[in-house]
């Protein structure tokens, strides 16, 4: 396989654990439209890769270095990111769906455009994490920190998000229906743009010190079966 890292670039190849590994011992690597499914990747330092239009359903990175890495439109459901290192890592249009990244290193990562249903993100560090236009739904981000950020079109439908810190941030486009806010904290935030759907007014509490609209209002009132006029 020499001759295929020559030059740091690989397209249109199915890679295993060893293919991998050797190219790692280089300068960072770009690969593009790669069969990576169910390659066991643990450990590995892939620090600052490219990962475009790659396959890597079930594939397993846990306790990698993928520091700086970029992912492009890969698709990656189950995928394993267990204790992975994913500082300032950008995520673009990628399919994550149901994948494990508990205890992964997110400081600074960035998700944009990227489906994360049923996702696990359990004692992730996530200081300065973003996400933007992206699926959050039925995932699990106990504990998160979004204090003052301005989240766009994210969907926390039925989203675990016990504890989570959304004091100063601006929802846009978002969605909070039925989603689990067991002490949340939301003072100074804008719900104005957020989707409250299957809130009740006896947690309304959680909300003290946010912004809604009257006519989110007029929802939480309903529930009580009053009318606002």
């Amino acid at each position: 396989m020499d001759d295929l890292f020559t030059d740091r670039s690989l397209s249109d190849q199915q890679l295993s654990r060893a293919d991998v590994a050797a190219l790692a011992r280089g300068l960072p690597a770009q690969l593009i439209d790669c069969d990576l499914e169910e390659a066991d990747l643990s450990g590995l330092d892939l620090s600052r890769w490219t990962f475009e239009r790659c396959q890597m359903r079930r594939t397993d990175f846990s306790g990698a270095k993928l520091d700086g890495s970029q992912w492009r439109s890969c698709r990656g459901g189950f995928a394993r990111f267990t204790g992975a290192d994913l500082r300032e890592a950008q995520f673009v249009a990628c399919d994550l769906n149901n994948g494990v990244l508990r205890r992964a290193k997110l400081f600074g990562a960035r998700f944009e455009r990227c489906k994360l249903t049923g996702a696990d993100l359990t004692d992730a560090s996530a200081l300065d994490v973003q996400f933007a236009e992206t699926l959050l739904v039925n995932a699990r981000l106990p504990g998160f920190s979004f204090r003052k950020q301005s989240l766009k079109a994210v969907d926390f439908s039925q989203a675990d998000l016990a504890k989570c810190d959304f004091r100063g941030t601006a929802f846009d486009g978002c969605s909070l229906r039925d989603a689990s806010l067991e002490g949340c904290r939301f003072d100074g935030a804008d719900l104005r743009g957020a989707d409250l759907g299957g809130l009740r007014l006896v947690n309304a509490g959680l909300f003290r010190g946010a912004t809604i609209s009257r006519e989110q209002a007029g929802q939480l009132l309903g529930e009580l079966g009053l009318n606002v006029r």
